[in-house]
Order: structure tokens, then sequence, then C-alpha cells
């Protein structure tokens, strides 16, 4: 049995799905176990380029069984959209399973999640605006929470929309003055067609996945987001809502994290993040336009250009203990071939004191000053490179010091975005 989890232990954005697609041959199930349409997905394959957010990257594979399972909030039209998609690219997706466990966002979830965003002001979060933060607070209340197999029993969905749905105009009408009305019976007929075209793949996805395990079958678990927007463990309040970070798997999917054979987390050559927060290695100057720029970091879903810095081994390092990762994959070092010098981040300096420890208070993390090791870049195009050893010895000293500083091996490098772009140890 080959049970695989791939994470990412920066803020997001590190590329995963290249790693989920080219393990995903190995593996007979792909697990997606958190997050919602927030996330994105990029997957080059053969020129072609599939982006993704709720579906697992397996879905390319018509071999491979993709489950959503219990962690992820599913938006059905968003997901529906989704598979057409991939419908008119000419993919025939493989067996896709939905557990009926996993949480419904709504229109009212839009409506309060951006409702509330413009009452911060300057102070907003920074989210997608596509409701993922409201409907995983509903599910934590219960009381307005709406979840795949109530769907699926079309009574039971009907009186409990009304009720939430009289409750939520209320809320609206409290925060938007002049909030239009939501109409319950207009967001059930169109919620039901949904339901019907996903009925035959909503199921208990956590009874499939244990019976998965008896037969020894191969099994990949896909996060989505970054160890570092962890909503427990990331630089809380600018998180996402789910635990992104390795310690989601087993309440995401209901399988134990002891069954996890290898945990192999994925980084940038360099740190980017979405939003508000402080990134002690941001790059606001031309350097970090070039990186925008070089490695097109703009958001697979929103759009929203990346802020860029340095490479950040405290940050990542401590992704990398809470996940407890047993090597890495850095992506996009191509990205970084055409600079003179590189810095990588191996301590803070905060109130004049130094330290390799993450702050587990943003106030801290705002105060922190990166103290830098610098190396030279290698200046040379490493996009054809497909082993080791044929790396330029610049290229090599940097990824030895990322593994050193992180505190686990590299064993896999992404030296573009193709599939066959990519150097194994």
């Amino acid at each position: 049995m080959a049970v695989t989890a791939v994470v990412g232990l920066q803020w997001g954005d590190e590329a995963k799905g290249k790693i989920v697609d080219l393990l995903t041959d190995q593996h007979e199930i792909v697990v997606r176990y958190l997050g919602g349409n927030n996330a994105g997905h990029t997957v080059v394959c053969n020129g072609q380029t599939y982006k993704l957010s709720l579906l697992p990257s397996g879905i390319l594979r018509d071999s491979v069984v993709s489950v959503i399972a219990t962690g992820v909030v599913i938006n059905p039209k968003a997901l529906l959209e989704e598979l057409d998609s991939l419908s008119r690219q000419g993919v025939e997706p493989g067996r896709l399973l939905i557990s009926d466990r996993a949480h419904v966002i709504f229109p009212y979830h839009l409506a309060e999640e951006a409702a509330l965003e413009r009452r911060r002001g300057e102070k907003a979060i920074g989210t997608t605006m596509r409701g993922i933060g409201t409907c995983y607070r509903d599910k934590a209340g219960r009381t307005h929470a709406i979840r795949m197999g109530d769907m699926m029993r079309p009574e039971l969905f009907r009186e409990r929309l009304e009720d939430v749905v009289a409750q939520k105009n209320d809320i609206l009408r409290a925060l938007v003055p002049d909030h239009e009305p939501l109409q319950a019976a207009a967001i059930y007929d169109e919620y039901m067609q949904y339901a019907e075209r996903l009925r035959p793949m909503v199921t208990d996805t956590t009874a499939f996945l244990h019976h998965a395990l008896k037969q020894n079958s191969s099994m990949l678990f896909e996060a989505a987001q970054g160890s570092l927007l962890d909503i427990d463990h990331g630089t809380f309040p600018y998180v996402t809502s789910s635990n992104s970070s390795g310690c989601g798997i087993h309440p995401g999917s209901g399988v134990p994290e002891r069954v996890i054979e290898k945990m192999i987390g994925v980084v940038k050559a360099y740190t980017t993040r979405v939003g508000g927060g402080p990134c002690p290695t941001e790059l606001e100057d031309e350097t970090g336009q070039h990186i925008r720029d070089e490695g097109n970091e703009y958001g697979t879903v929103t759009g929203r250009p990346r802020r860029c810095g340095w490479f950040d081994a405290v940050a990542t390092g401590y992704g990398a203990r809470i996940s407890g990762v047993d090597c890495l994959a850095v992506m996009l070092l191509d990205v970084l071939s055409k600079l003179d010098e590189l810095k990588i981040c191996e301590a803070y300096e905060i109130d004049g004191e130094r330290t390799t420890d993450f702050p587990s208070h943003i106030d801290e993390l705002a105060r922190a000053k990166p103290v830098y090791r610098t190396l030279p870049g290698w200046k040379k195009d490493i996009t054809g490179v497909r082993k080791l050893s044929d790396l330029p010895s610049e290229a090599r000293a940097y990824i030895d010091c990322v593994g050193e500083l992180v505190g686990a091996p590299v064993e896999i490098v992404s030296v573009g975005p193709d599939r066959e772009q990519t150097v194994r140890g």
C-alpha cells in the first residue's frame, strides 16, 4: 500500500498541482480534503494547460478515482462549471466521488463575506470573496449549515433552506440596510438542478476510503493553500478557514494520518503571498517585480498579483515541522535563473533578538527583520535539465541550502511548468 500526501509549506500557490499530477500515475485514488474554490492548481501536460480549483488533480486520469472529501466546502455551480470546462478541453474525467458530509456554499455566504470585508475597510483580510470563510463559519456554528447529503433529500432541503434564508436575510439587512432579500424558493430551484447532476457522485467518502485502505489501495492526499494559512497554526487572522497544513488530513478525510507513508512538502524557490498580513522577505522593488513577471505570479483563481520575496527558511521550516514532511519538492527554480545573486532568510531579528522560531502572533511577525544568507546566481537556462547532477553548481548549492535550513532533503526540483520539466534526486 502506498499512501502519500502532498502539502504546501508556505502561503499557498507552491505549484502543488504539478507534483500531484506527477505522482498520480503511482496511485489509484487522489483525495482533496480541505478548502473550496478559493484554491487553484494549474497543471501543464503536453503543452495543454488545465486550471483546477475544486477538482483533485487526479481528475485528468480516467484510471484514477478522485475524491472531494468531507473537509471541502463546495459551491455546486463552480464545481459543475469546472467539470464542463474540462469536457470542452477534450478531457474525459475519471470517476469522481463527493462526500455527502461536505458543506455547501450558498449565495448568502458570498453576500455576507462581501459585506464584512467592506466594513473592515483597510483592515480587510483579503479573502477571495467566494463565501469560503462564511461557509466554514456556518459549519462550526451548525445552526445554518447545509451539507451535500441534505441537498440529496428534496423535502428536508427545502425546509432547511427556508429556515436558513429567513435568518440570513435578517443578518444581511443588519449589515447592509438596503439589502434586497434573497428568495429561498429561487435558491432551492437553482440548487436542485445542481443536485440532480451531482447525485450520482455524492456518497459516504469516508467509508469508501476506509474500504480502499483495507484493500491496500494506493492513495494520494492533495492539500490546498499552504501550511502558513492554516486556521490554527498559520499567521492568524490572515489565514484560510480550514487546516491547510498536514494537520488537516485526518479531520478533512476521516483517514488517520498514521497510514501516510510519505509526506512531501512543496515549496517555491522563493516566497509569495496573497492578501494581507506580514511577509518578512517581501521585495517591493524591481527584483520583486522581476520574480513576479518571470514566475507569472498572478492567482490561478482570482488573477490577483502575488506579493513576492526571497525564500524564507524560518517560515517554511515551521510549515515543514507542523506538517511533518519527509522531503521537499522545490518548485519554479528556473524563475531565479536571471538574477546575479540570491538571498535566503535564515533567521529573524525581532526587537534586537535573533531567532529561528516562527512567531505565534502577527505583531511579532510584523516586526521581524530577515537575516539573509547570500548566494551567487547561476545565470544559465536550466529548463532543459533533467538530472540533479546536470544543474549548475550554484543552483545545486542553492537547493542544498534550502534543504539544510528547512530541515528536510530535497528530492524533486521543478525547472519549468510542463510535467517533463522535473528533476529528481
